[in-house]
């Protein structure tokens, strides 16, 4: 399953918002459902952020919102997010 965090900050909150992310990578990959999480920043706007993720499972997703880190980074995206968060879940097609 693959989840992508579409995330636009206030400018002034860019550099909270990249270090933030930067640090959820190694608690995110130690978890055992998580095949992958990356943020990526638009370079020509610093405040848009998008983290690729790939879980295992739903539950393996729900599992990673419950976390310490997870809960800390929310809170953190509560104060500095300049819109809404927009999170779209995509699974492999059916062949």
């Amino acid at each position: 399953m693959i989840l992508i965090a579409e995330l636009t900050t206030r400018p002034d909150q860019a550099e909270r918002l990249r270090t933030m992310l930067e640090g959820m990578i190694e608690p995110s990959l130690d978890e055992p459902g998580c095949i992958g999480y990356q943020p990526l920043v638009d370079p020509n706007h610093p405040e848009r952020m998008v983290v690729l993720e790939e879980w295992r499972d739903e539950e393996a997703l729900q599992e990673h919102f419950a976390t310490p880190h997870y809960r800390h980074a929310k809170a953190v995206l509560d104060e500095i997010l300049a819109e809404p968060a927009v999170l779209r879940r995509l699974a492999p097609t059916e062949v």
